[in-house]
């Protein structure tokens, strides 16, 4: 039987923290609503609980708060990444490029708008541009491990899977709670036929967040190689339950079940 190399295309569906400035509970919302009462001229003040409001999958909230901090100061560059993030969320793509280079314009320096920009040419197909993007901000001397990671799998996509596993292991060096890296890197040692580096990658996956089905089904597919559909059916029922419409588990399922 026929077994994929790779249970799916990592990058997908999972990510790194995007914003990170606050987190989007309840009381820090209000909390930082307490702030802005008392300074209502302060745009840090919006600008971080805007990114709060972003946490919480709130919008057009944060949009508002930008939008407020960059009209109390039109050189918060930002202000205007952030803003040109929510606005890539929201599908306005056009609006976020403008954003994000606008952050450029006012600080060339800014690593974190050069990696929200590789996401959105990402996003766009434009490949080239999102890996200038993500170099960029890594000469830089970024501490962000999403640009490790995003051009890992740039390399992973072009087949250079040696560069991938150091920019996976970079950006793991950098924040090491996220499955992401593991997973990446798990999918690049099993095309170089290191199945046993692969295996370990995808149990750590698992064992920081076992909700993702992604790691789930790379689990499965080490089994499915080794013979082991007993455990291979299991990993990828896990993997279907958390996402019914993940399509490498459903596929996987079907090939140890037939």
């Amino acid at each position: 039987m026929f077994v994929p190399l790779a249970a799916c295309q990592t990058g997908t569906g999972q990510q790194l923290t995007a914003l990170n400035t606050a987190e989007g509970s309840t009381e820090n919302i209000g909390s930082l609503s307490a702030v802005i009462q008392r300074s209502p001229n302060d745009p840090a003040a919006y600008n971080v609980r805007g990114s709060a409001y972003g946490k919480a999958g709130r919008y057009d909230a944060a949009l508002a708060d930008f939008d407020k901090a960059l009209q109390l100061n039109p050189n918060y560059y930002q202000a205007w990444a952030n803003r040109g993030l929510i606005k890539r969320l929201k599908g306005d793509r056009t609006g976020a490029l403008a954003d994000y280079n606008r952050s450029i314009s006012i600080n060339q320096s800014y690593d974190a708008a050069y990696i929200g920009r590789g996401n959105l040419y990402r996003d766009l197909n434009q490949t080239q541009a999102a890996f200038q993007d993500f170099e960029q901000a890594i000469r830089l001397d970024t501490t962000d491990a999403r640009a490790y990671y995003n051009r890992g799998l740039l390399y992973q996509q072009q087949g250079q899977h040696n560069y991938a596993i150091e920019d996976f292991a970079s950006a793991i060096s950098l924040q090491n709670d996220a499955p992401a890296p593991y997973n990446g890197r798990g999918l690049s040692y099993l095309a170089l036929g290191d199945e046993d580096n692969a295996f370990a990658d995808f149990n750590q996956a698992i064992k920081l967040d076992n909700d993702v089905a992604e790691s789930w089904a790379n689990q499965a597919l080490i089994y499915e190689r080794r013979g082991d559909n007993a455990r291979a059916r299991k990993s990828y029922l896990q993997a279907t339950k958390l996402d019914p419409s993940y399509a490498p588990a459903q596929e996987g399922l079907r090939r140890v079940t037939s």
